[in-house]
């Protein structure tokens, strides 16, 4: 059999980003590989309703920053760091799963 291993990869159906995406050129790149762009305005109000969902990236990244290794990448292979990310990942659903189930 032919190409690569594993699942295929899908594209996602929208992109998200905020106001510091906000140019036609992004825009246009996003849209060339058949995404669409969910980009905030700069100099309109705030409320368009995307922090809602970016909260919960940007929560998660603060929660893997909890661990200084991944905070700042002192590993030289990619696989090394991948590891040390899947080990983060899975200590913090771990942790939030036995605090949900008041063990």
């Amino acid at each position: 059999m032919r190409g690569k291993r594993g699942r295929p990869r899908r594209r996602p159906d929208v992109v998200l980003g905020d106001r510091g995406y906000d140019h036609d050129k992004y825009r246009r790149l996003v849209w060339d590989l058949g995404v669409k762009p969910l980009i905030a305005r700069r100099g309109t109000e705030h409320g368009s309703g995307l922090g809602t969902q970016r909260w919960v990236v940007e929560r998660a990244f603060a929660h893997l920053h909890w661990f200084r290794r991944l905070r700042i990448r002192w590993e030289i292979h990619d696989d090394i760091h991948e590891a040390f990310l899947t080990l983060g990942c899975a200590l913090i659903c771990w942790r939030r799963l036995r605090a949900a189930t008041g063990l």
